[in-house]
């Protein structure tokens, strides 16, 4: 019999992953799913496992795609993969086009760009955030450890970060070889889809499907905390 296999982040949605997986039970008869936890499965053992009759859905939202894809990137996977998006963000989902629905995942997971920091290599689904969006993560991040039950409110976090906490920094950006300079930068995304945060648009007019050619940058530089 084809097995198939829901891997839930318990984290996801402020800790309502497996609640919110349940949802696949509408599409599968309960008896045919087993369910794992995301943060438990060593998945070479898993997907050697599997074979191309069986499926394995992914529960969970953009933070779990991106955990995935780099947990997964040195393995050969045969089976059906599917995504079900039950987090609290979604903007993969929300680039393609698709809402509530499983997702055959493997075409948008291939040919995708990586990004370096301090040595380390790691693939990214949507964009690549620096400067106070990165901040917002940051400290999501040192809230949701010192109070794991709490939920993460990231509009009230960018809002302190401008008004209080985060400072600007100078970067330098080169695209095709080509250097640029900017002062007192609040946000340079770098994207290969429209979305990011939850719902913002950086780069409308980039397209997923050439991510393995362009990636599209944004930069919002020079302005003042309240100036427009």
């Amino acid at each position: 019999m084809d097995k198939i296999y829901c891997i839930y982040n318990p984290y996801a949605d402020n800790h309502k992953g497996r609640e919110n997986a349940n949802d696949i039970l509408f599409v599968y008869p309960e008896e045919d799913v087993e369910f794992s936890d995301i943060t438990k499965i060593d998945y070479k053992e898993l997907f050697d496992a599997l074979d191309e009759y069986d499926t394995v859905i992914i529960c969970g939202g953009d933070g779990t795609l991106n955990r995935f894809i780099n947990d997964i990137r040195d393995i050969d996977i045969k089976c059906q993969l599917l995504y079900y998006a039950t987090g609290s963000g979604n903007d993969f989902l929300r680039d393609i086009g698709k809402t509530g629905s499983l997702v055959m995942l493997k075409d948008y997971i291939r040919d995708l760009p990586s990004v370096t920091v301090n040595g380390e290599k790691r693939y990214f689904l949507n964009g690549v955030g620096y400067g106070i969006d990165g901040y917002c993560c940051e400290e999501g991040e040192r809230i949701r450890k010192k109070s794991p039950s709490k939920k993460i409110n990231y509009s009230s976090i960018a809002i302190k970060g401008l008004l209080f906490h985060y400072k600007p920094k100078n970067a330098k950006v080169t695209v095709d070889g080509k250097e640029y300079n900017f002062k007192k930068v609040w946000i340079c995304p770098t994207m290969i889809g429209r979305y990011y945060g939850g719902g913002m648009m950086p780069t409308p007019m980039q397209k997923r499907e050439d991510r393995k050619n362009k990636a599209s940058v944004l930069v919002f530089y020079g302005s003042g905390k309240l100036k427009r």
